[in-house]
C-alpha cells in the first residue's frame, strides 16, 4: 500500500528520519528534532522512529503555519 504525493512519487506506508528528510527537503537533524517533539506521530521499533506516511500527512497539515 502506497500514498500519492503532490508530484505522484508513490511514499511507502511507513518512512525512517532518512526518508521523511529527502520527502520534505529538510535536514535530518530537523526531522530528528520534529521526532523529539511532543504530538509528532513516531513509532519506535526496539531504538529505531519510524512515522506512519499518513500520520505525517496529516500532522504537516494540522501544523501547517502554526510557530
Amino acid at each position: 500500500m502506497y500514498l500519492v504525493n503532490q508530484t505522484e512519487k508513490p511514499l511507502p506506508v511507513y518512512m525512517n528520519a532518512s526518508q521523511i528528510s529527502e520527502y520534505l527537503g529538510i535536514s535530518k537533524a530537523k526531522v530528528y528534532q520534529f521526532m523529539r517533539a511532543e504530538g509528532f506521530p513516531i513509532l519506535r521499533v526496539g531504538k529505531r522512529m519510524i512515522v506512519a506516511s499518513k500520520d505525517l500527512l496529516n500532522w504537516i497539515e494540522e501544523n501547517t503555519g502554526k510557530q
